[in-house]
């Protein structure tokens, strides 16, 4: 992105693990956050961090399962911000289990948030980022979106829609001069992990442990490592890579 211009960065999920990372590296790099998500405290606690690091942040709060806030967002960060330059979708949702183990709100909820949220929100950042001449859209997607892996039937679904829709926007916007690729991530050490460990009745420590021995590289992806490729993405580094999906795996294929 253009250096000489304070460049906004919106990002949904923003508290998460990967979230905060991604809000966090972008923060250091000078750039203006706009925090989205449904924990207004949390968010208001993180933009605090970033103001009083001498940063810039505004939070956005709202639920990605509210059709008029995924619409509006874009919108009202152009108004209170001055542009949108690049959008992070990284809010996500995962069920798990084969189909005979899913129920109707498993399956409608992973939908909204994993697909439908990211279309309404860069439909609606497109026609502003064109207007400005350019932008970057990243959206975080799986390797399990692209390779499938057992038992999670509706992530794996709702990833591989996500997987498609950058590569279709990558190519129909290229000429706009907006960027829209894809991050891929294998296992990533964040609560949401953690939290699914404790589910199925394993001790988190326990299960890491056993995680980090079946990757090549030795160990899972940190968000922060997850962060870094997002960041470059959205860079001008990464200025002919458009409509890409980049797997960060530590050399592991999901099987």
């Amino acid at each position: 992105m253009d250096k000489d211009k304070s460049n906004v960065v919106l990002v949904t999920g923003a508290t998460g693990g990967i979230g905060k990372s991604i809000v966090t590296k972008f923060a250091e790099r000078g750039m203006t956050l706009a925090i989205a998500d449904k924990d207004e405290e949390q968010a208001n606690k993180l933009a605090h961090e970033i103001n009083h690091n001498n940063g810039k942040a505004m939070v956005f709060p709202g639920d990605l399962l509210d059709k008029k806030y995924c619409d509006n967002i874009a919108i009202m960060v152009k108004e209170k911000l001055g542009s949108i330059d690049i959008l992070i979708n990284n809010a996500g949702l995962m069920r798990r289990g084969d189909i005979t183990q899913t129920n109707d709100e498993d399956y409608e909820l992973s939908m909204k948030i994993n697909v439908e949220a990211p279309f309404r929100l860069i439909r609606a950042a497109i026609p502003i980022m064109a207007a400005a001449g350019g932008g970057s859209i990243v959206n975080i997607s799986s390797c399990w979106g692209i390779n499938p892996g057992p038992n999670h039937l509706i992530y794996c679904t709702t990833k591989g829609a996500l997987a498609a829709m950058t590569k279709c926007l990558g190519r129909d916007h290229a000429h706009q001069n907006i960027r829209i690729n894809a991050v891929c991530p294998n296992e990533v050490n964040t609560p949401m992990l953690r939290t699914g460990f404790k589910i199925r009745g394993l001790n988190p420590d326990d299960a890491l442990d056993e995680l980090n021995q079946s990757v090549p590289i030795g160990r899972i992806a940190e968000p922060d490592e997850i962060a870094d490729v997002v960041a470059f993405l959205s860079s001008d580094e990464a200025r002919y890579i458009c409509g890409s999906l980049v797997e960060i795996n530590g050399g592991k294929a999901v099987y």
